[in-house]
């Protein structure tokens, strides 16, 4: 399996949203509008099928069959771009494949579906802002996110323009806890499953497991994804604030700004180890305990959708979210968790983008492609990838590998304002952070012409601190030597709260300068060592590494007992270390080895010019 993580768009914080929405706003004033519903007229589509705007057919209707074309029809082709989100982006492409084995004629022309996968935080940002800087012929006609979440996120967004709040949904996939079967079977949850409270108070419980009978599990893992980018992290943050307020499923009837909620839902924040971008991450580094011996070391529960349990139980991981490796199943599979109060279901909606870039060939062609997903074939593409069709029907091997229920209690999707007011929440309730800065200043920093890698990681750094809160505890320290000479220049800005150290951080970060050797080794261990001798459970202890090249130096040190180390602390103590190779001369292995012994994240910036936005994507893993 490889490990190098591929650089990914930078998350969009909250201000670039706001941005965005006032940018659509006054393109609304000026006579157009983003997005519009979807409209199935009949025989809009040589040879499709007709189908109306969020019609779903019940579960005892029969779904409609394909009608392609007789013929297919004249080149050149109707280009049609699809975006769809990292989770549901193999189904999509496997539809595309589906519908284009026959033959199909939309206004006389044939068909060419490419598709395309983006965050689904990120990809609702871009629509709202209509993809700035993106050619017209490279932007979607077709947005399918795996969520209606993401369509109620991105028409708050869009400033009020019509924005649809539903699609047409071509699958269902829940979002539910994932453990180790071995976990699951301890707790008692593979038989009676817990509500969501009861969830997230054992993850609050760190010595459960001691309890139980089984200290060689150490602290009780409970990982989540972002928020702002994915379903999954969005949909654990509605079963927070729900289990905070006493109701899952009464959102909407909420005062979700009160500061009484507010800091119940802190409280059950408490219970997450870190937070990654997507929940593909998780998977990836629960694979790789699982294939060291030990799941138990990276990973006691997840909040993640059914069909990634799916993939992960069949051996099939990411490390990105956009290129899976497939191998052999893990050693100990993952169960499903259906908690009792009902879970929320990504409902994979489909739109068609209304924006001038679209002609009206693509339009009538986007229908006929969402109207092919809803028909007999077209599910029988959503059973095979691992998802629930339209009607609740399942693959049953799907869901033997699975783990999955054979019925759902779904719980209602909050509404619009509901869901932009948890988002714009998260600064405030997430578990705070307890982050050492730890740049490299060998020699090979300044050695390039122009703008130096110092300089640029200086700049990157300076940009990550905005995603911290005052009550973060952020420092700064730095690490080469001269000849035998001891590591400098160390800590120049001890971990404190960001609020009385913030001005000291950054201008100790200005006065950084390059010295001579790379003493990676001897840097990571003092300074891990450090961070878990002053441990807190109610923050996330980490170290963000910047580094530029290998540990080239006459100090002591080795790989494998740094690995030892910080294995060994992330049992009782645990120091996540993310790595980020900055520069072509990296020592990629390395970094990515230091990364999984910590249980954290590798990040790739061997291209300087993506240093800002990849060290932007890591600051939200905690």
């Amino acid at each position: 399996m490889g490990r190098r993580h591929a650089a990914s768009d930078p998350i969009y914080p909250r201000w670039v949203w706001i941005a965005a929405a006032a940018t659509v706003a006054v393109l609304i004033i000026g006579g157009g509008f983003l997005l519009r519903n979807l409209i199935f007229p009949a025989g809009s589509a040589e040879g499709g099928i007709a189908a109306e705007s969020g019609s779903t057919p019940s579960t005892g209707d029969p779904l409609a069959q394909d009608s392609p074309a007789a013929v297919t029809g004249a080149s050149p082709c109707i280009s049609l771009n699809i975006l769809t989100s990292l989770e549901n982006a193999d189904m999509v492409r496997a539809m595309a494949a589906e519908y284009t084995e026959k033959p199909r004629s939309v206004d006389g022309k044939c068909v060419t579906p490419a598709v395309t996968q983006e965050k689904s935080g990120v990809a609702a940002g871009k629509v709202a802002a209509q993809f700035p800087g993106v050619p017209a012929g490279d932007r979607p006609v077709i947005w399918l996110p795996d969520s209606s979440a993401w369509l109620r996120i991105a028409g708050e967004a869009a400033g009020g323009s019509p924005v649809p709040q539903e699609g047409i949904s071509i699958a269902r996939s829940a979002i539910v806890v994932a453990m180790p079967e071995t976990m699951a079977g301890a707790l008692g949850w593979d038989s009676k499953p817990p509500s969501w409270s009861e969830v997230f108070r054992m993850a609050g419980d760190q010595d459960v497991w001691e309890r139980l009978g089984h200290a060689d599990w150490g602290k009780f893992k409970f990982g989540k994804a972002s928020p702002l980018v994915s379903t999954s992290g969005l949909m654990a943050l509605a079963a927070s604030y729900g289990a905070a307020g006493g109701s899952v499923g009464g959102l909407d009837d909420m005062e979700l700004g009160a500061p009484s909620l507010v800091e119940k839902v802190r409280a059950v924040e408490l219970g997450t180890s870190h937070y990654m971008a997507t929940p593909e991450h998780f998977l990836w580094h629960a694979r790789e305990a699982d294939d060291a011996g030990n799941v138990s070391e990276f990973l006691s529960a997840v909040i993640v959708d059914e069909k990634s349990v799916w993939d992960y139980n069949r051996g099939v991981v990411s490390e990105d979210g956009k290129t899976k490796q497939s191998g052999p199943a893990p050693k100990e599979p993952l169960r499903t968790i259906y908690p009792q109060d009902g879970v929320h279901v990504a409902d994979n909606p489909g739109v068609v983008l209304d924006g001038n870039w679209v002609g009206s060939q693509q339009r009538l062609a986007a229908r006929d492609f969402l109207a092919f997903a809803v028909t007999q074939q077209g599910q029988n593409v959503v059973k095979a990838s691992g998802y629930r069709t339209i009607q609740g029907t399942l693959d049953t091997e799907v869901a033997e590998t699975g783990r999955y229920a054979g019925t759902l209690q779904p719980l209602p999707l909050p509404k619009a304002e509901a869901l932009v007011a948890m988002q714009d929440s998260f600064p405030e309730v997430r578990k705070r952070a307890r982050a050492l800065f730890l740049l490299d200043v060998s020699e090979s920093m300044v050695q390039e012409p122009g703008v130096t890698k110092l300089q640029r990681a200086k700049d990157a750094v300076r940009k990550a601190l905005d995603h911290f809160e005052g009550e973060d505890e952020i420092g700064l320290a730095a690490f080469s030597h001269v000849d035998d000479g001891p590591l400098q220049p160390g800590i120049v800005s001890p971990v404190a709260p960001f609020k009385t150290n913030k001005e000291h951080l950054l201008a100790q970060l200005d006065e950084l300068k390059a010295v001579d050797a790379t003493p990676l080794f001897e840097a990571v261990s003092r300074f891990a060592g450090d961070q878990a001798k002053e441990y807190k459970d109610t923050f996330i202890n980490t170290i963000v590494l910047l580094s530029d090249g290998k540990n080239d130096t006459t100090h002591p040190g080795d790989l494998g007992g740094l690995s030892q180390q910080l294995s060994h602390q992330n049992h009782a103590t645990p120091v996540l270390v993310f790595t980020l190779a900055y520069g072509p001369d990296a020592d990629v292995p390395t970094l990515l080895e230091i990364a999984r012994a910590s249980g954290a994240h590798y990040y790739d910036a061997t291209d300087p010019n993506k240093l800002e936005e990849v060290l932007g994507e890591l600051v939200t893993s905690f």
